[in-house]
């Protein structure tokens, strides 16, 4: 159980360094919220099919998997994008804190309908993750009133990835399914959506325009989409913690 500790401790060092050039990548590169998340989709589903012929996994055979799965694609999509709009108004650090308040909507959403418990210090360490965001949140809109749309918008992509959280859950209820196969449906479906979005709003933004912006999005699309949840899927499978909890090491990972 230490050995098992301690592998997951490093991974999720390894996670956090992730997912904070991530959003490093997302605020300097001159690319638009819907634009960035459609090619980050779309590059993760390439790789994510090319691992899943790799491993010869396969497509849940279920339609209630497959359209769950899709859902989870959705929601995903809008997520990423409103994330990415919150990063442009308030910055980095406060969109991704941001973001990461879906925990409470998974809590929530677990308690209601998947008869799921939190311990009391669980309960306490979401009390003083949320009213220290409240504090954060407070100190930028003193001088950047601008902000208040950043928050919002962060607080919705919360929302958004609670959702597609909780259809991953229910895909795994429907049948039992690989995580690469489940990726590229998540990503390919993400990506398909954001394309109109894309080009209505980010049509003068739509691509990067120098190889070394290409080569942050392509990072952007295999690192922080693929390697970032197959560090929290194999985190997960140390623990074997359930399906709807599989964020959990993702909010760890975002809020060190």
């Amino acid at each position: 159980m230490e050995k098992q500790n301690n592998i997951a401790s490093l991974m999720l060092v390894v996670g956090c360094i992730l997912f904070g050039l991530g959003s490093l990548i997302v605020k300097f590169v001159p690319v638009g919220a819907y634009a960035i998340a459609f090619w980050r989709l779309l590059i993760a589903s390439g790789i994510f099919y090319f691992l899943m012929k790799l491993k010869r996994q396969h497509f849940p055979k279920s339609k209630k998997a497959l359209f769950f799965a899709a859902l989870s694609g959705v929601f995903l999509a809008f997520d990423l994008a409103f994330w990415h709009e919150s990063i442009y108004t308030v910055g980095p650090g406060i969109s991704t804190l941001l973001n990461s308040l879906q925990i409470f909507c998974l809590a929530a959403i677990g308690f209601v309908f998947f008869a799921e418990r939190q311990s009391k210090l669980q309960i306490l360490n979401l009390f003083l993750a949320i009213v220290g965001v409240a504090l954060i949140s407070v100190e930028e809109l003193h001088h950047n009133i601008d902000g208040i749309y950043g928050i919002v918008i962060g607080l919705i992509s919360a929302v958004m990835l609670a959702g597609s959280m909780v259809m991953v859950k229910k895909v795994h209820q429907e049948e039992q399914t690989a995580l690469f196969p489940l990726m590229l449906i998540i990503s390919l479906t993400g990506a398909l959506v954001l394309l109109v979005p894309s080009l209505i709003f980010n049509s003068n933004n739509l691509y990067p325009t120098t190889w070394q912006d290409w080569g942050l999005v392509v990072i952007y699309g295999a690192v922080m989409q693929c390697i970032a949840w197959c560090i929290a899927h194999f985190i997960c499978d140390l623990f074997r913690l359930k399906t709807l909890e599989i964020n959990v090491p993702s909010l760890t990972l975002r809020e060190l």
